[in-house]
């Protein structure tokens, strides 16, 4: 592992070189290519720095136990050799981790699919609120977030919503949204107080664009229509509304929230994007496409990633083994302690995989 860490050192400084160069600096696409890999590689050489220091205050501390007689100077010594390698093993840890394959769609933008599960209006309302949730984690985050398309239930909640996120890691942290949420909770339209249990289902796709997935435009249909709904006297006079349909795959995304055909035909092929890039990422892995297919499943109340219980105040992650006491915290956004702890688990899950090849 040092061997390849070293050598990636040697790039580091090269690059460092390269990147502060008059003439590479004036040919911007080659910079920025540069400045790219780059800073790619920092994170793992300023680690091993740290650990190469570490590493060298443990030698240092060897040499002096072996030189002195004085018991108070050896203890002292002593401490700080336990406290030295158990920095070089954490730092260690680091390293192994940094050196992981990266997830090449960890930096992309994502487009977010909620869709009402089991519950009747009770889950479109579920499916509201777990759209609101992921909004306000966006703009913890000083994300942007993006309406692609919504279809509204009459009680306020949602049938269908998916909308775009945009900011630096974005799937990297969503990505383990994907799945079944199910609620338990009494609904406003409950005169009995009877607890119901209700589900949404939640895809997390990565943007992707034409460098991603190639799409033949003689495959795609766009029809025209009238959008229905609310959304003001011009969208609801006006055949803005825009169906795309994929014909050989059968894909079909509909928008009609802007005003503009154009901008609902742009939305629409975006999610097209997404969805097609998701396929092909699934043709290339078999394992990965049956973990997605199990993770958001039918939206049967039994399969499910995580259990929103207000009457107990907790949310259950399943995948995780994690109970929060803190149902209005995450309700309002608060999601960070359970994708840390996901997030976690999934590197323990690729130490391991690289541990046994």
């Amino acid at each position: 592992m040092f061997d390849h860490i070293e050598e990636l050192e040697r790039t580091y400084i090269e690059l460092g070189e390269q990147v502060n160069d008059p003439d590479i600096i004036a040919d911007q696409e080659k910079w920025q290519r540069l400045m790219k890999e780059y800073g790619a590689i920092g994170p793992v050489v300023e680690k091993y720095r740290e650990y190469k220091r570490a590493q060298d205050s443990v030698d240092e501390a060897n040499e002096l136990l072996k030189e002195t007689n004085d018991d108070d100077f050896r203890e002292l010594l002593k401490e700080e050799l336990s406290s030295g390698r158990e920095a070089c093993e954490r730092l260690k840890d680091e390293l192994k981790i940094l050196l992981l394959p990266k997830d090449p769609n960890d930096s992309k933008n994502v487009i977010v699919e909620i869709r009402a599960g089991a519950g009747g209006d009770e889950a479109a309302l579920f499916a509201g609120d777990l759209f609101r949730m992921y909004v306000r984690y966006a703009e913890n985050r000083k994300w942007k977030t993006e309406i692609m398309s919504a279809s509204e239930s009459d009680l306020g909640g949602f049938k269908e919503i998916i909308f775009m996120v945009t900011g630096q890691g974005a799937y990297s942290r969503l990505k383990f949204e994907s799945g079944v949420h199910r609620v338990q909770r009494v609904p406003s339209t409950e005169s009995g107080g009877r607890i119901h249990t209700s589900t949404a289902t939640v895809a997390v796709l990565p943007e992707a664009g034409k460098v991603d997935v190639n799409i033949d435009m003689n495959d795609v249909r766009i029809d025209v229509f009238r959008a229905s709904g609310n959304g003001g006297q011009c969208v609801n006079t006006t055949d803005s509304a825009v169906r795309v349909t994929h014909i050989p795959t059968g894909i079909v995304v509909s928008c009609q929230d802007e005003k503009s055909q154009l901008k609902n035909k742009d939305k629409a092929l975006k999610v097209l994007y997404a969805r097609l890039y998701k396929l092909e990422q699934e043709k290339h892995n078999s394992a990965i496409s049956e973990k997605r297919r199990s993770q958001v499943g039918t939206g049967d109340r039994s399969e499910k990633i995580r259990t929103y219980n207000f009457p107990q105040g907790r949310v259950t992650d399943h995948r995780a083994g994690l109970t929060l006491h803190k149902i209005d915290a995450v309700i309002d956004g608060d999601l960070d302690d359970i994708i840390d702890v996901l997030t976690a688990n999934d590197q323990a899950d690729k130490l391991k995989a690289v541990g046994e090849k």
